[in-house]
């Protein structure tokens, strides 16, 4: 009865989180957080779709609820006759240690409360990074990243990831981009130049397992990557959430993650993992594209010439002129509460901005 209602008080503030926080997504993006929201309440696999009524009808019923939680606070976790408070995270885990569960809370896009609660499947450690594989969520929100850093820890949640893949390659199918296509062939994916949804869908559990390192080594970029430290990250999005300064900010994180040494780009190199270099180009966002077209750009090459040192001369060139990006934005953001926001906003126009091809903050 107790872990019920540890479990109930986690979901409560995922609810509570949704609430508040789901307009910061597009309308197109939120109705696929919701739909698979709805796939996990219920739980449906990911090639399975609800009855558009009953979605829709299940929609209507969540935002009535939310219209009643959008100005709660978040509720302190009840475990072991003990009331903790929702972002303690470490003191959250310690009482859980000697069982199989982690529990999660952070920020995500916008500063939007991050809530989990899954079962651990598996530890490793990967360029002396420790990483957990979880299972089954117990407790979830609507941004449900699939992988992150928590305490240093990498946490890679396998259910989440199933129903991305299952989302991402079912969206791409109809890309005409080379690498995309490359990566559904190594696979087996198309049949008469189509995606085959009955191989996909036997085949989606051994693509997550394959694809897995995919994810844990851009954490594991993250989690090396000094230069950009997550204090001056969390300073400069928490001053501008939702703003072109955030979407650029994170795509340089990234993109320095990907770019590490240690790093995404550099395994793919290392193992030649060709369907994971074309996944990646093809979960490239548009903000990422944009900044980084050298890694677009080397493709062509490396299918022709099956050579991995295109790869890595994009990889080495888009990191130095990231780590340069970099500094200039902690730079800036040193500046944030010595000037006002309007000073901050032309800095960043001028020397992050314009020469990357924006025109406006």
């Amino acid at each position: 009865m107790e872990q019920n209602q540890f479990v109930k008080d986690i979901q409560y503030n995922c609810d509570v989180s949704d609430a508040r926080d789901h307009g910061i997504y597009s309308m197109c993006s939120m109705i696929l957080k919701l739909r698979n929201l709805y796939k996990w309440e219920h739980k449906i696999e990911p090639w399975s779709e609800p009855e558009p009524e009953d979605l829709l009808e299940w929609i209507d019923e969540k935002e009535k609820y939310w219209q009643g939680l959008s100005e709660e606070s978040f509720r302190p976790l009840t475990i072991l006759g003990k009331e903790i408070l929702p972002h303690n995270l470490g003191l959250v885990n310690q009482v859980l240690r000697n069982g199989n569960l982690l529990y999660g809370a952070g920020h995500g896009r916008s500063m939007k409360a991050v809530f989990f609660l899954a079962e651990i499947l598996e530890k490793r450690i990967v360029e002396g990074c420790t990483v957990h594989i979880l299972g089954t969520e117990q407790a979830k929100e609507m941004a449900s990243p699939v992988a992150l850093v928590q305490d240093g820890v990498v946490v890679i949640k396998k259910e989440s990831l199933r129903y991305f893949l299952w989302d991402q390659i079912q969206e791409m199918r109809s890309s005409c981009k080379s690498s995309i296509r490359h990566a559904l062939n190594h696979y087996g994916l198309l049949k008469n130049d189509s995606l085959d949804h009955g191989v996909f869908q036997s085949r989606l559990d051994c693509i997550v397992d394959e694809e897995l390192n995919l994810f844990i080594y851009h954490e594991v970029g993250e989690t090396l990557e000094k230069t950009f430290s997550n204090e001056v990250f969390q300073r400069v999005i928490g001053r501008f959430p939702s703003s072109v300064v955030e979407l650029v900010c994170r795509a340089v994180k990234d993109i320095l993650a990907d770019t590490h040494p240690r790093g995404l780009l550099a395994y793919t190199i290392r193992d030649k993992k060709d369907s994971s270099f074309g996944l990646y180009l093809g979960f490239l966002d548009g903000m990422r594209e944009k900044l980084f077209p050298e890694i677009k750009a080397c493709w062509q090459n490396f299918q022709q010439s099956d050579d991995w040192g295109y790869v890595e001369q994009a990889r080495s060139a888009g990191r130095r002129k990231f780590l340069g990006i970099a500094r200039d934005i902690e730079e800036i953001a040193q500046m944030i509460e010595e000037v006002p926001d309007e000073n901050i906003l032309e800095e960043f126009q001028s020397r992050i901005l314009q020469p990357l091809g924006f025109e406006e903050a």
